[in-house]
Order: C-alpha cells, then sequence, then structure tokens
C-alpha cells in the first residue's frame, strides 16, 4: 500500500517525540511505500508574527513557514533509518528518491499552500491509496472541540460536508485548522480515500493495521 502522511509540526517539539514517530514510521515503512510530509509548528508561527511585526507581507511569511517544515522534515529523516537524508523540494523529486528508499519526507513547497494541501496534492500524485492526517484532536467536529465542549465529532463525512466546515476559517499564513479549504477539495478532486485522527504514533500504526478511529472523508 502506498501511504501518504501529513504530520502536524507539534511533533518537534522535543527529540523523544520525534523517535517515537521515527521508529513507527520506520516500523510502517518495512511493508508499505511511505511519504511524510511535515509541518512547521509552533516554531513557524512564532517566526511569522516577528516577520509580520517587520513588514512582511503573507506570501513571505508562506516562505519562512516553508523553510521552517523543511528543517522539520530533516530532523525526522535523520532520526528514520529507512528515510531519504535529502528533503525533495517536489513531488518529482520526491518520486525519485522513493525508487530507492522506503520512506520520503518533506515539508512545504510553494507559498499558498499549507502542508495539508501539499500533502494531498502528493497523495494525488503518487496515487496513495491512503492519505492520513495526524493532527491535534481526535478527528473533524462540527465546531472547535477546544472552544465548544458540545461540538459533535463526525465518524465519517464527505469532502463536500467537511468544506462547510472549514469555509469560515481564516486563510492566512500559519493558520492552525484541522484541514485547510484548498485540501478539501482537492481531497473532493482526487477520490483519495482520508483519515482524520489524534497524532500519536501508536495510532498510526492502528490505522494502517486497519483499525477505525478518527475520521473518515470519503
Amino acid at each position: 500500500m502506498r501511504l501518504v502522511i501529513s504530520l502536524g509540526g507539534s511533533v518537534f517539539e522535543g527529540t523523544e517525540r520525534i523517535r517515537e514517530f521515527a521508529n513507527v514510521l520506520d516500523e510502517i515503512s518495512e511493508s508499505h511505500q511511505l511519504f511524510v510530509v511535515v509541518g512547521g509548528g509552533r516554531l513557524a508561527r512564532e517566526l511569522m508574527v516577528k516577520a509580520r511585526e517587520l513588514g512582511a507581507n503573507e506570501a513571505m511569511c508562506d516562505y519562512i513557514g516553508i523553510a521552517v517544515t523543511r528543517i522539520n522534515a530533516m530532523l525526522l529523516a535523520f532520526a528514520m533509518k529507512n528515510s531519504a537524508k535529502k528533503i525533495p523540494e517536489s513531488f518529482i523529486e520526491a518520486m525519485e528518491l522513493a525508487k530507492n528508499h522506503k520512506a520520503v519526507v518533506m515539508g512545504g513547497t510553494i507559498p499558498g499552500h499549507t502542508t495539508d494541501a501539499t500533502a494531498v496534492l502528493l497523495a494525488e500524485f503518487v496515487n496513495a491509496d491512503l492519505f492520513l492526517n495526524a493532527t491535534s484532536v481526535d478527528g473533524i467536529y462540527s465546531e472547535d472541540p477546544k472552544k465548544n465542549p458540545s461540538a459533535v465529532k463526525f465518524e465519517k463525512i464527505s469532502p463536500g460536508e467537511l468544506l462547510e466546515i472549514v469555509v469560515k476559517q481564516k486563510a492566512s499564513a500559519g493558520v492552525n485548522v484541522v484541514m485547510d479549504l484548498l485540501a478539501v477539495k482537492l481531497l473532493e478532486r482526487s477520490g483519495i480515500k482520508a483519515v482524520v485522527f489524534k497524532g500519536e504514533p501508536e495510532n498510526i500504526r492502528k490505522i494502517v493495521n486497519g483499525e477505525k478511529m478518527g475520521t473518515w472523508i470519503c
């Protein structure tokens, strides 16, 4: 099975945490072709705030975010045994690296695309069997569960229904949402099966092994 995983930048706030993910991803890549796209996390958002204060526009902030995602990708790739150590800057590069490596890790690609959108595009480009979106929440809710404890969690949702939830989110560089508008539209276009779940190493293993959790988009 060919898998693409979007891994949030919150993973990269401790070396032990990185090692935990690296070990599971190495294990999975022994049986499946694996591509991982990592986010910039808190560091990217903090740097974007500073950049805006210094007069940078949103496109400039996007470049800062991309740089941070590629640094995070290097950290994860270095921690993995099966990953290519070169961080691709395009999908074509990623496919070339996949010819000789069991896993490929990359960050962002171009301004205006979150790493979620980048990951969905990569999944479409490589004809992935499954797209896994590891997030800070355990699935997709009708509203932000951190702000509204009464928000309803979906076990399954269509891309069209998900669009209604995310369409009101602000599309600025570094915004932190469960999945951005472009990523959802790309999922709708590609028809790739996807799952949004709590980003824990063991959860990745469980989903790949067929266990149902999180919210499935289909």
